[in-house]
């Protein structure tokens, strides 16, 4: 390698290089149905209108133009730099400032890193961002995963951009006699950046340092965005510039907020200049190498048909007939946005930055290593839709998390920006590893159990390492007590104390490893973690009949409201999360008094307006009256959230999308599916949306659900059957699926009678 840094031996081996997954399409042509604006602008749900903040009413997702999982993304920069909870792009802004090659964790409040941002302008130079910014109609943008094209209104440019995994192409038109320029800018808050100009080769490279959130804020992360500009005309004029003062004829800057660098062509009328953008986490020599092998004649109009094609690819692994052309845009851009995040992190040649900082690469072996991952969020439903959905490519994501244990010596809680953050609560990487591991996705061997069960076991001894964010918060609490008393504040974390909400978080956790355990023979292992997981009982004050903080002397705490904010909970309240017990629903039916107990209260939650689809802790809680013997309920309450909570608008999309969580729920739950237990081989059923829905499975099964006589008179299930046999209790298991046939749902006009539980 021409970097200087040392690679890593043992593990790391190489990887083929991919444009993308290629998979087979078949007849349909799916993309044409993603509206990719949806959840740019403010939420108009009534559930995001009802709950939390203007930040946790935006759904933070930005229009992407990237591969599936692709390593840098490509969209319009309506807001600069790099600031928590500010997207690159809001439906409501007015005026682009340029084109950004983006690493935001796709409906996420965290912050964009080692990016940079491209911005085509004619004229007088304008370098800074505010300056060279320009006015654009939404009339005048059309925006779709493969392509996003639109007019600068100030300057009369024509723009599109398109992208392979680790690449971007941006298209300019300009026209009439004023100088072409084209602006480059590494943005870099914290005044790290830099750009060396090369006009011979018609380049401009650089780079953006990454620094870590949450544990370890601010340090740098170890590794930097790289960048590789080469453009399809002579240059004729360049320079640097820092803020407001332009150095005419500099080829490089570096250090400081505000710097960048310019090149400009000679004015002849109408004239196209393409710009082809090579990226990586590794080099400039790598993002060089990455743009050869991906983008080496390769034409603009050439890259924008593969992206195409590869998003059809994609999509085509559901296939969905019936239901209105509304319902069809918001299922597909729902799959959509849940193929941006986790992102391929790894060059063409397999090397990426070893996990948690050091000046040693890896490599990826055969597949690609992952990063970014929003675990709180995103092991609910999303990875397990990959494990029905593309098991081969979360194969390759759940072994990325266990190469992070390996080289971090810790497996990470939520690994962002290739690093150790411990954001948010409970320890969700071993949840997205056991439910992979119970439905076949990966075996693990003896060593990458233990790396697994370390975090639930162990402490680390020196204190610098759990600062560092490695380790579980709180885990002596909770090992010792079998809760998290509140006098421990877990003061050691970006979230502080919620310290029941941590509790039943660990119990579910405990349950996905005692499945892991399970499936390894491993009895001993499987008996201790699953007696641990009944901890939830632990923080639920059975006169509330509800969850509340608890002493250490086990009393509980006064300090109590069913519906409101406690500082023990994690973004709800109580009662939203009482319901949070997945791993064992018939326990909390039965320490609440029975289903006849559990099901008024769980009538009242909902009629109370406590349901808050825009978060996650309580997205389960539909699916709970399949558990208490009234599916009907589940029926209409899914139906509702579907119908009120999903648009096919800017505003359509109910609170933060959080790298799609709130959209795999979407697409779960029309295919009349939820996986309410992550780690079990099972799923609760609801009535399907569409009239029929095709999923391609692995080894080229196919499995059909089918919904018969749907209609709006007719939106319920009466009867479910598999391959002709009758399914009992609303839930069915994950493997008979995989072995593909037809789950047929009986519509009736009624809801289904109730169950004897």
């Amino acid at each position: 390698m021409s970097t200087g840094r040392a690679i890593v031996l043992g593990s790391c081996a190489v990887v083929l290089c991919s444009a993308g997954q290629k998979i087979a399409a078949g007849e349909h042509s799916n993309v044409r149905f993603v509206h990719s604006l949806i959840g740019t602008a403010p939420a108009t749900t009534p559930n995001a209108l009802s709950h939390g903040t203007a930040t946790e009413n935006r759904a933070q997702v930005i229009p992407e133009v990237t591969m599936p999982f692709g390593m840098t993304n490509w969209t319009p920069q309506t807001r600069t730099g790099e600031a928590k909870c500010v997207a690159p792009y809001y439906y409501d802004d007015t005026v682009i400032s340029g084109f950004r090659g983006t690493h935001w964790l796709s409906g996420s409040c965290t912050q964009d890193y080692g990016s940079v941002t491209i911005m085509p302008i004619s004229g007088i130079l304008r370098c800074q961002a505010n300056a060279r910014a320009s006015h654009f109609s939404h009339a005048r943008e059309t925006s779709t995963p493969y392509s996003y094209k639109v007019v600068l209104d100030d300057y009369g440019i024509e723009s599109e951009i398109t992208s392979t995994t680790r690449c971007g192409f941006c298209r300019f038109v300009f026209s009439g006699p004023d100088t072409p320029s084209i602006v480059i800018e590494p943005n870099s808050d914290y005044g790290e950046g830099e750009v060396r100009i090369f006009p011979d080769r018609q380049e401009i490279v650089g780079r953006n340092p990454v620094h870590r959130i949450y544990q370890g804020w601010g340090e740098p992360a170890g590794f930097s965005g790289y960048f590789v500009a080469r453009f399809s005309e002579p240059i004729v004029a360049f320079g640097t510039y820092r803020n407001s003062t332009v150095h005419s004829g500099e080829t490089e800057i570096r250090g400081g907020t505000g710097i960048g660098g310019f090149v400009r062509f000679l004015p002849k009328g109408k004239r196209i200049i393409v710009v082809k953008v090579g990226t990586s986490f590794t080099s400039v020599q790598e993002a060089r190498n990455n743009l050869m092998k991906e983008a080496e004649g390769l034409d603009f109009d050439s890259a924008e048909a593969r992206l195409e094609e590869q998003w059809n690819a994609m999509l085509a692994r559901v296939n969905v007939e019936g239901g209105t052309d509304a319902q069809r845009i918001v299922f597909y851009t729902a799959m959509y946005h849940t193929f941006l995040v986790p992102r391929v992190y790894n060059d063409c040649d397999g090397s990426y930055p070893k996990f948690a900082g050091g000046d040693s690469l890896c490599s990826a072996g055969i597949g690609n290593y992952y990063c970014d991952f929003s675990l709180w969020d995103t092991y609910r439903a999303l990875h397990p839709l990959y494990n029905l959905l593309i098991p081969e490519i979360n194969a390759d994501m759940v072994r990325s998390l266990l190469s992070m244990a390996r080289q971090g010596g810790w497996l990470p809680i939520f690994p962002c920006w290739n690093s150790y953050t411990s954001a948010m609560i409970g320890d969700h990487a071993v949840s997205v590893i056991a439910d992979a591991v119970v439905k076949g996705t990966i075996t693990l061997s003896d060593e990458q159990y233990d790396d697994v069960k370390k975090n639930a076991t162990q402490v680390p001894e020196d204190r610098r390492v759990y600062l560092d964010g490695k380790g579980v918060r709180g885990l002596e609490s909770y090992m010792h007590f079998g809760y998290i008393p509140l006098e421990d504040s877990v003061k050691e974390s970006f979230h502080k104390g919620e310290q029941v909400s941590r509790t039943l978080e660990y119990a579910y956790d405990d349950f996905a490893l005692s499945q892991i355990a399970k499936s390894m023979g491993k009895t001993e292992d499987y008996q201790v973690f699953l007696s641990r997981s009944r901890n939830y009982r632990n923080v639920y004050d059975t006169a509330l009949q509800c969850v509340c903080g608890r002493f250490a002397n086990g009393s509980f705490t006064t300090e109590f409201s069913r519906t409101e904010r406690m500082p023990y909970i994690t973004e709800g309240t109580p009662w939203q999360y009482t319901w949070y017990v997945p791993q064992d629903v018939d326990g909390l039916i039965t320490m609440m008094g029975g289903s006849n107990v559990f099901n008024r209260n769980l009538d009242e939650f909902f009629a109370s307006g406590q349901y808050w689809h825009g978060n996650e802790p309580d997205q389960q809680v539909p699916f709970l009256y399949d558990y208490s013997g009234q599916p009907g309920k589940t029926q209409a309450i899914v139906s509702r959230i579907l119908t009120d909570e999903y648009a096919d608008t800017p505003g359509g999309l109910s609170g933060n999308d959080d790298a799609g969580q709130i959209s795999a729920w979407y697409v779960f739950a029309s295919m009349g599916l939820y996986p309410v237990c992550p780690s079990m081989d099972e799923y609760a059923l609801t009535a399907p949306s569409f009239k029929k829905i095709v999923i391609r499975l692995q080894k080229g099964k196919i499995l059909a659900i089918e919904a018969t006589g749907v209609s709006s008179e007719k939106a319920y299930a009466g009867a479910v059957h598999f391959n002709g046999k009758p399914v009992h209790g609303w839930r069915i298991r994950h493997s008979e699926l995989m072995n593909g046939g037809t789950l047929r749902f009986s519509m009736q006009s009624s809801p289904p009678q109730d169950e004897k539980r």
